[in-house]
């Protein structure tokens, strides 16, 4: 019988950069740049100053830095709090049913900068765990936000591993071995969506990766079947018993996941299930000069597993709000705009924003798009007080998305945004430029431009 762990494992130990299509190569610097501003804008959060301080440390003499401070923890704890800061702000990018840099690029950075690893290396590195991460997804038919898995925090550990697991250079029995381990370190829940733990399910995952990987080299054993046995964590998390075990993994004849899944990059620091519904009411507000005295009801046709997410139906806080499409639509109306400034508890709480929500109703349906937790597409219908509609149309793929991806100058003032005001221009420039040609660099040292 094959085994999928080996097999992973034996793929990730091999891997080279020049394997990798150039498309697929672009794709993870996106990802990278992206994330590493989504971070830094994250790392204000009160959110993170609480996680370092109750479960930072620096000690031992391998070190890695916290950005954008540069601040010294363990490999371990920079990834947990960097990957926090990287999922605080929900602004981060969106693909296999979760926030694949969110996780990856945390722990690469950390381990990348304590193994001296090159911008190939870590490259290469983000690549492998994209690919492990993709390939557990599709073997599972049943998506695991349905559930109440939080699908970045349970595969996103093992993604993780196999990223670290390359950049100490490990065999392939090694790299298996440090997935088998990260298999008994999934855990999170949707549950706890729009909530601080959410993030922390995120960083934890990061956490995980380096972990595993530091113990697989260390010679902690695992069960080299732990993803395919029918006690693993394929089945765990299946339920149904649907996921397939048997199928082999032939690298020779594999399709590159990162170039078919491609990223979402996302406009809006709010749950992804959301932005369809936002670019569809932000169109129809500003093409009709809408106003909030003037609607009577905003109707949203979505995906019952995107309700499912979507939990706060009258939010209070800035943080309940990213999970809320009655807030989605609130600010779309009220500042024609769903941005940093108003994912605030002042913005959250105004009475304007407030009074839309009971205006707000939603229609789930149940089938889902090919390949997605989401519906086929998302609809907006807005009825005006004197009995005038306004619809939308179905929008199948948000801004941002792989199908729609951002400019280069778009992502790179999403970038500068992130970074804001507490760094000159030419910082800003020059980071984003670096990040950009990343697999140039010739380490993680090469990115302290944007954080001293």
């Amino acid at each position: 019988m094959n085994s999928l762990t080996q097999d992973l494992g034996r793929f990730v130990a091999d891997l080279s950069l020049r394997q990798v299509p150039a498309e697929g190569c672009a794709i993870a610097r996106t990802g990278i740049a992206d994330c590493f501003g989504v971070l830094i804008a994250g790392s204000r959060d009160p959110e993170i100053a609480l996680v370092d301080r109750e479960l930072g440390h620096s000690n031992g003499a391998t070190l890695a830095s916290l950005i954008p401070s540069g601040a010294r923890r363990s490999p371990e704890t920079a990834a947990l709090v960097n990957g926090v800061a990287a999922h605080v702000l929900d602004y981060d990018d969106v693909s296999l049913d979760g926030h694949p840099s969110a996780v990856l690029v945390p722990a690469i950075l950390a381990q990348g900068e304590a193994s001296g690893s090159s911008g190939a290396e870590m490259l290469t590195a983000y690549v492998a765990g994209y690919e492990v991460w993709a390939e557990l997804l599709v073997r599972e038919p049943i998506p695991l936000h349905r559930k109440g898995w939080h699908p970045s925090a349970v595969l996103g550990p093992i993604a993780a591993a196999a990223a670290c697991a390359k950049l100490r250079g490990l065999d392939a029995t090694q790299a298996a071995t440090a997935m088998a381990i990260a298999a008994s370190m999934s855990s999170g829940v949707v549950a706890n969506f729009g909530t601080m733990t959410k993030s922390f399910q995120v960083g934890r995952a990061a956490q995980s990766g380096v972990i595993a990987a530091r113990l697989a080299q260390a010679g902690l054993t695992a069960s080299l079947d732990a993803l395919e046995h029918p006690a693993g964590l394929l089945m765990a998390l299946s339920v149904d018993g649907k996921a397939e075990l048997d199928r082999p993994f032939d690298v020779a004849q594999k399709e590159w996941h990162i170039v078919g899944h491609g990223l979402s990059i996302k406009r809006y620091p709010i749950c992804y299930a959301t932005h369809r519904s936002i670019d569809a009411a932000l169109d129809l507000v500003t093409r009709f000069d809408l106003t909030p005295e003037k609607v009577g009801r905003i109707h949203v046709s979505t995906g019952k597993t995107q309700m499912l997410m979507l939990r706060n139906s009258a939010p209070q806080t800035g943080l309940e709000a990213k999970f809320s499409m009655q807030f989605a639509m609130a600010a779309a109306l009220c500042a024609r705009n769903v941005g940093l400034r108003e994912l605030t508890d002042d913005f959250v709480r105004r009475p304007e924003v407030q009074a839309i929500f009971p205006r707000v109703s939603l229609e789930g349906t149940a089938a889902t798009k090919a390949g997605s937790n989401f519906a086929p597409a998302d609809a907006v219908e807005i009825t005006m007080i004197d009995g005038a509609t306004h619809k939308s149309g179905p929008v199948e793929f948000a801004k941002g998305s792989h199908q729609r991806p951002l400019s280069r100058d778009e992502l790179w003032a999403k970038f500068a945004d992130c970074l804001g005001a507490q760094f000159p221009d030419a910082k800003k420039t020059r980071a984003f430029e670096n990040l950009m040609m990343f697999d140039r660099l010739n380490g993680a040292g090469d990115l302290a431009l944007a954080a001293d």
